[in-house]
């Protein structure tokens, strides 16, 4: 019997005296003495003029890349290569390393961890994202620290909650059986104030039972997949259930679509917010109550490329998405690919927005690179969401490219649906990606990931 069919065996007491002991063990490396003072530095920074924290942030990244070629050994043998076959490149400028693939990572990761530091010394992230294949990351204490004091910052206090506030989390943690019948399909965590909710099991006959528990344990805020806030706000309405009030719904993990938060929002009469972040911990961004997605220049430099990886893209051209990591000197990531498509508004022109913060925008993320749509003619397509309206009775779609030719969409309909609709959502659907084949499956579920994410949008051939 493995650790997790142990867990599953186990009363509900002892399961929230098992999380909550994970979660002080985590505690100790998340936060420490000096979390309120990198608070209150980061809430300061946010008004600098925009010349001194792009300034603060080059001096940063320069000290990044001067240990990375001295300290971290993958780097340091580029560098001699590159001087053994004569190229003449400056390594303090940034354009001159390569783009650093999670490939790359994944096959040798000792290779990223610099000789200052001692894997005995680090905490050791697996993280598989979409792929299934895990990827061995080593963070600093000192890194995740001041990651959470940014967390801390820009995601709770910018919304009126902190860390003392009661939160919600659907995540893709099995924190219940898979064939778990009767609730608790959730778990308390009490080291972070914290009701983990299983993102497998909800559906229109638990539903109520998810509304119960966030009354129950009194949860002021929900920090989750947006798929899966969405889902409880469509169910909720489908069975007319009232939900309670939340002070901020904060989305992570997953784009946060235009239906989605006005579902979200309907439902638990609070604002919604999106937030975008990686397990690398090399790029960060919260929205503001402006709209806009505002960058964490602290935890690391974002840059849009072409998809050759050849070129910089300017503000408000859409590329893949590259970050060189400032926090984590223990394990440097140069030019990483994040694996993301978006743009970048304003950060160079030093745009100040209607919130009054200096801090750099980040535009539109349409998704990953393996998931958008090729079609025939060549046009890449990622954000397929316009095509579901608010109003449209399905609960929730996933569009597949099967075929270079072909798209599959599996949908889960809603009270009202019809063949009318249907219709519809293949006209739109044409008018976006033209005469492609367009075939529908009806579900009553959309199947998540591995990591209980919702992916819109999969592609099943090679670009």
């Amino acid at each position: 019997m493995n650790l997790l069919s142990i867990y599953h065996s186990l009363p509900y007491p002892f399961k929230i005296a098992v999380a909550s002991a994970r979660g002080y063990a985590l505690r100790r490396w998340r936060y420490s003495r000096d979390t309120e003072r990198l608070v209150a530095e980061a809430l300061e920074r946010e008004y600098w003029p925009a010349e001194k924290l792009a300034a603060w942030q080059q001096d940063r990244l320069a000290e990044t890349l001067e240990h990375a070629t001295r300290s971290v050994p993958y780097y340091r043998a580029y560098w001699a290569e590159q001087r053994r076959s004569g190229a003449r490149r400056a390594i303090d400028m940034l354009e001159n390393w390569p783009v650093l693939t999670k490939a790359q990572v994944r096959a040798q990761p000792g290779a990223f961890l610099a000789d200052d530091y001692h894997k005995e010394h680090l905490y050791v992230e697996h993280t598989s994202g979409t792929t299934g294949t895990p990827l061995t990351l080593w963070q600093s204490r000192e890194a995740l620290v001041a990651w959470y004091a940014l967390f801390e910052a820009r995601c709770r206090r910018w919304n009126g909650v902190d860390m003392a506030s009661r939160w919600g989390i659907f995540g893709g943690q099995m924190v219940a059986g898979a064939s778990a019948t009767q609730p608790p399909y959730w778990v308390w965590n009490q080291a972070f104030l914290q009701l983990y909710l299983s993102s497998y099991h909800l559906s229109a006959r638990t539903v109520a039972d998810y509304l119960d528990a966030l009354r129950a344990y009194r949860v002021q805020y929900l920090y989750a997949y947006p798929s899966a806030m969405a889902l409880i706000a469509q169910l909720a309405t489908e069975a007319r259930l009232d939900a309670p009030h939340l002070v901020v719904a904060i989305g992570n993990a997953e784009p946060l679509l235009d239906g989605q938060r006005a579902a979200i929002s309907a439902v638990f009469g609070c604002a919604v917010r999106s937030s975008y972040g990686l397990s690398e911990q090399v790029c960060g961004a919260s929205e503001c109550a402006a709209g806009q997605l505002h960058l964490w220049p602290e935890a690391g430099l974002l840059e849009v490329v072409d998809m050759e990886g050849a070129q910089r893209l300017q503000d408000g051209q859409t590329g893949r998405m590259v970050s060189t990591g400032l926090l984590n000197p223990a394990m440097p990531l140069i030019r990483y690919d994040t694996g993301d498509i978006g743009c970048l508004c304003g950060n160079q022109s030093g745009t100040i927005c209607a919130c009054g913060r200096s801090l750099p925008l980040l535009g539109e993320i349409e998704g990953r690179t393996d998931d958008s749509i090729v079609t025939p003619d060549g046009r890449r397509i990622g954000r397929l969401d316009p095509v579901f309206k608010a109003d449209f009775p399905i609960r929730e779609a996933q569009i597949v490219q099967s075929l270079p030719d072909t798209v599959e969409v599996y949908y889960a309909p809603a009270e009202g649906y019809t063949a009318k609709h249907q219709v519809a959502l293949e006209a739109r659907l044409h008018e976006r990606l033209g005469e492609m084949h367009i075939i529908f499956h009806q579900v009553d579920a959309i199947q998540r990931g591995p990591n209980g994410k919702f992916r819109a949008v999969i592609s099943k051939i090679k670009h």
